[in-house]
């Protein structure tokens, strides 16, 4: 089992990451850890699919050490990460009798961890939770950082909070049951990541994306337990260093990094209902029209955004984004939640390891027509 720390200004807000096969099945040895000794009641947040697979080895371990649980299935999908999901779900904690010593337990993927994350810091102005992330992107991203939300008609993500979690446990086994889309969906938030990191994170992940073995269980994979470690490691360390994501930050080392390909993917997102895309596979796309941007202003060789495109084609096929008018994409972009100062600021990159923010007057209404085209079109 492989340990990282995630420490925050606060600390009484630091939180352990557990990393190895079992993890689950020790969830609530963690959970006793991590929460207070008055702690008795807690609501497990998963949907049907997930809990029908680990809902039982979770709920053991945890009355194992003594919690009453129960448990709460929401629908599964990002179109269901809204305000009315969010409304029955915090009904069910009241309904639970669940108190300020409790927690909630969020099982699943990214969804249903900004779901439960957001329920936990609003119900009675803040319970802990415990993330115990199912999907690979969740696994590498969405778990840490204390990020969560939900959605509305306007855009993603634009109702949240920070709210960090008390304990996340990262069981690599969960990847064995995942869908190809899901995997293709954490490979691209991978590659993501890698881009922006450090070119040694690239080339590890692209090179294990090369590697891997057809029709072998991930979790058997060499080195994806030593992956997922990396990827949360460079995580944890740009949150430790920007924790609220400052908008005055605009350096390599700002947590706004983080959202290398998320202007287009939450246009992709948003114009088509969240029906289309998984999160991940817009992802995908979004990183082909940002490096699109990148080389255009000179700021990233072709022949590193070749390189960016292999790794995404690697990841796996992504849904077609042709059908999608550009006046619509551009019209959403205008609405993203990254906006400073009434201008968006783009994620590009200098090079692949190392990110650049720009502000969208230095790029223009025409080049990004144009990137935004030859992106959503350079890989079939």
């Amino acid at each position: 089992m492989q340990h990282i720390r995630v420490a925050l200004r606060q600390r009484r807000d630091e939180y352990d990451i557990s990393i190895g096969a079992g993890a689950l099945a020790n969830l609530g040895s963690v959970a006793r850890s991590a929460l207070t000794p008055h702690a008795r009641r807690i609501v497990v947040v998963s949907n049907r699919t997930v809990f029908g697979l680990y809902g039982e080895r979770t709920s053991r371990s945890l009355r194992f050490e003594g919690f009453e649980v129960l448990h709460w299935l929401m629908s599964d999908g990002e179109r269901y990460k809204n305000a009315n999901t969010l409304r029955r779900l915090l009904a069910f904690l009241s309904d639970s009798g669940l108190e300020r010593s409790d927690a909630v337990v969020a099982l699943g993927g990214g969804v249903v961890g900004d779901l439960a994350g957001f329920a936990a810091a609003v119900y009675l102005r803040g319970v802990a939770f415990l993330q115990a992330p199912t999907t690979l992107l969740a696994q590498v991203d969405a778990s840490v950082g204390g990020k969560v939300a939900v959605n509305t008609d306007a855009g993603k993500n634009l109702i949240g909070a920070f709210h960090h979690p008390r304990a996340v446990a990262i069981d690599p086994d969960t990847l064995n049951t995942l869908p190809q889309r899901e995997m293709t969906s954490g490979w691209c938030e991978s590659v993501k990541q890698g881009a922006v990191a450090n070119p040694r994170l690239f080339n590890d992940t692209y090179k294990f994306l090369r590697d891997r073995i057809a029709g072998n269980a991930i979790s058997s994979e060499p080195g994806i337990e030593r992956l997922i470690a990396a990827q949360v490691a460079f995580k944890a360390g740009i949150v430790r260093g920007d924790e609220r994501e400052d908008p005055e930050r605009e350096d390599h080392r700002s947590r706004r990094i983080l959202n290398f390909g998320h202007t287009i993917a939450h246009a992709l997102e948003t114009a088509t209902g969240f029906r289309r895309f998984r999160h991940g596979e817009a992802v995908g796309w979004g990183m082909l029209v940002a490096g699109e941007i990148s080389k255009r202003l000179g700021l990233l060789a072709p022949s590193e955004l070749e390189s960016l495109r292999d790794a995404v084609r690697l990841c796996g096929r992504l849904p077609a984004a042709s059908g999608i008018k550009e006046a619509e994409i551009l019209s959403r972009i205008s609405h993203d939640k990254k906006t400073v100062g009434g201008e968006i600021k783009w994620v590009l990159l200098e090079r692949l390891g190392r990110a650049r923010i720009v502000g969208e007057k230095e790029i223009g209404r025409r080049l990004l027509r144009d990137s935004v085209r030859a992106g959503l079109q350079s890989i079939s």
